[in-house]
């Protein structure tokens, strides 16, 4: 049996991915400004927007990975539960 994707995996994924590419922003920025010894207010913004940008793919990315893994695992354990239910009511 083929089952349609979940498009609810999404939501998740790209929160994540967001949560990650604002924390990868905000520790660049803040680490490239104490950097220079001096807080001067100029922290290296292309460094900073690479990192979130590429921390917010990757743990979205990964987040959809493990969420598609557990939704058809959980698929499977809950027909194989159809399965058995089904029977153990024709032996009896």
């Amino acid at each position: 049996m083929r089952r349609t994707p979940n498009p609810w995996i999404a939501l998740p994924a790209l929160g994540m991915g967001a949560l990650a590419g604002v924390i990868g922003w905000l520790v660049t920025d803040v680490s490239c400004r104490q950097g220079a010894g001096v807080d001067t207010g100029s922290g290296c913004v292309g460094w900073a927007l690479g990192i979130a940008v590429t921390s917010g793919i990757l743990v979205a990315a990964g987040t959809a990975l493990v969420l598609v893994l557990v939704y058809r695992s959980l698929a499977e354990w809950q027909q194989s539960q159809a399965g058995e239910e089904g029977e153990g009511s024709r032996h009896q």
